[in-house]
């Protein structure tokens, strides 16, 4: 087991416009483990100091990650280890309408952090130039400025989904410190893109990374194809290790983030980001690489990430849950993508089917890869339950809540 392990790794290091040292692996904390409602606090105490120990010093989360500003402030707080780490958290801009909000929200940041500056802020999720001029109008310019004066906050950044041009207008808006794009080998000619991702370097603004493993499905979804070329890589690494490699291969990025809920995950990623170097990937390993990629394309019928972002329905459908395992009916087997719907979502007390979507289009206003997610659900709803399940669930259902009641 990982905690019983004595290796120490240190993890790499590349620089901010200042200079000061960003750990090439950084915390993502989105994905902390939880126990029911709420954060198990105590296992993710455990693998934060672990990242922290081998050198991790980016902790990244978000006003709208339900508890997770106020578990990583928790937990820098009672191990005294506030000023040994970088906080990188976000202004939910699409929730803001006059300047007192913008105080508001970042003042009861800094209470659920515990603490009175944040290191790395970014505007959340910025997809289109117009948010940001909504947030000049309201005086956004001069509030960064006074921040960023008294020591409040000490990077200025922005977070952004969207096409590669509308990247491009929005990094030279404003003077930024840094960016963060979601981008990955499935995503280099979409999103900001690597083009989006040279731009940002050619100002020499850092650049972070999230979803390098687009929500685990480099990993955990890769059709049979893609896993039987990677269990012959004559260097044994992992799906998660090419994955993490290929990004920490291009010079131009800074920082990738991890969402680790497990010591051994830790473990992993920091023992690769001790040992990887810049422009180290040879020209068989990028085949290997565009190989897999078209093996998933081959197979992938929905381009989700499982960010959550579309949730909570006011319907209650479970869409990430529907997506993921409409996908594993073709990247596996049909019938054990079908299987694991009924279980996870199909026997739920309240019913979360795609069939309950009344297309009211909520969902597809905030979802950060632009997926037409009612058009998709009509699709993934008759192909994860065609007739003879509808019925099989129907009956398992009765079964299962009239014993309850």
């Amino acid at each position: 087991m990982a905690e019983n392990r004595k290796e120490k790794y240190t993890v790499k290091y590349r620089k901010n416009r200042n200079g000061e040292p960003i750990s090439i692996l950084g915390y993502g904390c989105m994905r902390f483990t939880r126990k029911g409602s709420s954060i198990d606090l105590d296992k993710a105490e455990k693998e934060l100091l672990r990242a922290i120990k081998n050198g991790v010093n980016y902790f990244d989360t978000a006003y709208i990650y339900p508890g997770s500003e106020a578990a990583l402030g928790e937990i820098l707080h009672r191990n005294h280890i506030r000023d040994q780490v970088n906080i990188a958290t976000k202004l939910p801009q699409y929730l803001i309408r006059t300047r007192e909000a913008i105080d508001r929200y970042f003042s009861e940041e800094l209470s659920r952090l515990q603490t009175d500056h944040i290191d790395y802020y970014l505007m959340h999720m910025l997809t289109d130039i117009n948010a940001w001029e909504k947030l000049k109008k309201l005086g956004i310019e001069d509030w960064i400025r006074e921040k960023k004066e008294t020591g409040a906050i000490r990077n200025i950044g922005f977070s952004f989904h969207g096409n590669t041009d509308m990247f491009l207008k929005i990094l030279n808006a404003y003077d930024w410190d840094f960016c963060q794009i979601q981008y990955n080998y499935m995503d280099e000619t979409s999103q900001a893109g690597r083009k989006g991702l040279q731009a940002a370097a050619e100002k020499g603004i850092p650049v972070i990374i999230m979803e390098p493993l687009r929500g685990g499905k480099l990993v955990n979804m890769l059709p049979e194809k893609a896993k039987a070329l990677i269990r012959k890589d004559p260097k044994k690494r992992s799906a998660a290790e090419l994955a993490l490699r290929w990004l920490w291969d291009q010079p131009e990025v800074t920082c990738v983030l991890s969402g680790m809920n497990s010591l051994e995950m830790v473990e992993e990623n920091c023992r690769i980001a001790s040992l990887v170097q810049a422009g180290e990937m040879t020209d068989a390993d990028h085949r290997m690489i565009a190989k897999i990629r078209d093996y998933i394309n081959e197979k992938l019928k929905v381009g989700c990430t499982g960010c959550g972002y579309c949730m909570p329905c006011p319907h209650g459908v479970d869409i990430p849950g529907t997506f993921r395992y409409y996908n594993e009916m073709y990247m596996e087997k049909k019938g054990t993508g079908r299987k694991e719907y009924v279980q996870v979502v199909g026997l739920r007390k309240e019913p979360a089917f795609a069939s309950q979507c009344v297309g009211c289009g909520r969902c597809e206003r905030h979802c950060p890869q632009h997926i037409n997610i009612i058009q998709e659900l009509k699709a993934a709803d008759k192909a994860l339950r065609p007739l003879p399940y509808k019925a099989a669930v129907s009956v398992m259902r009765w079964f299962v809540y009239r014993k309850l009641k």
